[in-house]
């Protein structure tokens, strides 16, 4: 098993924009609209974990899990890894609040990366049927975020979590965010909108937030059969 300190995503220029992928000990937030690849970019980081020899927890909340999706990206390399991917399926955010306080029970030695897909789904159904405990939901949240960011540092593993977005709306531009955006935004370490353009199969991926970041740097994304791969800005 090798030593490992950051799992690379595959795509060269954005693996060059995080100084070589997703550190241990950090928290990553991947938002975006609909169809913009992040949970294909949060599968490609958990075949390069266990390409490693690590194992990941991948926490699927929208129960949208593919294994299909998960051999394309694996190659010829899928039971190896698959061996190497241990899957969690929470129904509400009841069961999702159960297995994020428990992470330190199924964290056994060997495992390098937790993938919460999506961290707001769940959240997102509980505030429509209880609108009345929206208070008490956005706090529960905050809490698993700020354990997650303690898990990551605590453990020295990497921690992904993925993100659904509203639109927020100025004078001039509509923008979009990642629901309870001060929360994420708040503990996330390493933050990566991904956003659409005018070719569906190219995804534009800025990091907006990492350590010692200035400003935010893009690239451009493919995705194809195999996951994501580097396409160049023209």
């Amino acid at each position: 098993m090798a030593v490992v300190q950051k799992i690379p995503t595959n795509c060269k220029e954005l693996d060059k924009i995080l100084d070589g992928g997703f550190s241990l000990g950090e928290l990553g937030l991947i938002y975006g609209e609909a169809e913009t690849a992040k949970t294909t970019l949060a599968l490609q980081c958990a075949v390069n974990c266990a390409g490693m020899g690590y194992k990941t927890l991948f926490i699927d909340c929208d129960g949208t899990f593919s294994t299909r999706r998960l051999s394309q990206i694996a190659y010829g390399n899928f039971g190896k890894i698959a061996e190497l991917i241990i899957l969690a399926r929470p129904t509400d955010f009841k069961e999702q609040m159960f297995v994020v306080d428990n992470l330190t029970n199924y964290l056994t030695k060997g495992f390098g990366l937790v993938v919460i897909d999506t961290i707001t789904s769940l959240y997102r159904v509980e505030i429509a049927e209880k609108p009345e405990k929206r208070f008490q939901l956005n706090r529960e949240l905050n809490r698993q975020m700020a354990w997650l960011a303690q898990i990551a540092r605590t453990q020295k593993i990497a921690v992904l979590v993925t993100s659904q977005v509203r639109s927020v709306f100025d004078e001039v531009l509509v923008n979009i965010e990642p629901v309870a955006t001060r929360v994420l935004k708040f503990w996330a370490d390493i933050i990566i909108a991904m956003k659409p353009t005018e070719n569906p199969r190219i995804i534009k991926a800025t990091v907006e937030k990492k350590q010692k970041m200035v400003q935010p740097v893009s690239c451009n994304l493919k995705i194809d059969e195999t996951g994501l791969q580097e396409y160049p800005i023209r």
